[in-house]
């Protein structure tokens, strides 16, 4: 993730992340109203289709290229410096195909299902705001860093705990909102709760191999927490 124009992509990143669940908001929104209009005009697996290429479109393809390079780097049996190194690399492994495909995958999936659940898309937008706090979270102050990650260092410590806090509670809230909205209820934040659970144990992972997130395990937290909900969502919503 961010092999092009690495230095300056980590410069305009200072002071960005702490407002990222925001992004994720419109881009969700978007990518989940292109999702209905699909499902209601085309039918629910075209909608989930539609939903989630537009959102990967949105996001240029940075953060399913971050979940790539990771699976990358944690997959196979190598030292700390070779993960790095292979994460560094322009390429795709296999075990990065294997995960971005079922990943892709599973969200079509779990959104064809949502879609056919009236305000399912609704699930969209939330998804796509929690994975920004679980994003988010890789600024707080303390958290580590991997070695050479020029990001990393740019957002380390730029995201306050109290700011952090406030946007999840917001997420759940807007997670209630549409619960109310729509035919869910609060299993919708249990779903999100669960994805930020598996985003801090992607997180955990790759502190202990890697030493740390750079801009690949950012970009992996996003997906992995977008999608846990769906797939907790789908499941629960049932």
């Amino acid at each position: 993730m961010l092999s092009i124009a690495r230095v300056p992509a980590a410069e305009s990143a200072r002071g960005v992340l702490p407002w990222a669940p925001l992004v994720g908001l419109v881009l969700g929104t978007v990518a989940g109203a292109v999702a209905w209009a699909g499902a209601r005009y085309a039918g629910p697996l075209v909608g989930a289709v539609l939903g989630v290429g537009v959102l990967a479109a949105l996001t240029r393809g940075l953060h399913l290229d971050g979940l790539a390079d990771t699976a990358d780097g944690l997959g196979p049996l190598r030292g700390r410096e070779r993960a790095l190194e292979v994460m560094r690399a322009g390429d795709v492994g296999p075990f990065g195909v294997v995960t971005l495909v079922l990943t892709l995958l599973l969200q079509v999936a779990c959104l064809a299902e949502l879609l056919s659940v009236h305000g399912g898309w609704l699930v969209l937008p939330v998804a796509a705001v929690a994975a920004r706090v679980a994003m988010a979270r890789t600024g707080l102050p303390g958290t580590a860093i991997a070695a050479g990650s020029s990001l990393g260092q740019a957002v380390a410590g730029t995201v306050p705990r109290a700011w952090l806090i406030g946007s999840a509670v917001v997420t759940l809230g807007l997670g209630a909102v549409g619960a109310m909205l729509a035919d869910l209820d609060a299993r919708l934040l249990a779903a999100v709760v669960l994805g930020w659970l598996a985003a801090e144990a992607l997180y955990r992972r790759a502190r202990a191999r890697l030493g740390g997130v750079n801009g690949d395990v950012m970009g992996a937290m996003g997906e992995v927490t977008a999608a846990v909900t769906s797939l907790a969502a789908a499941a629960l919503l049932r």
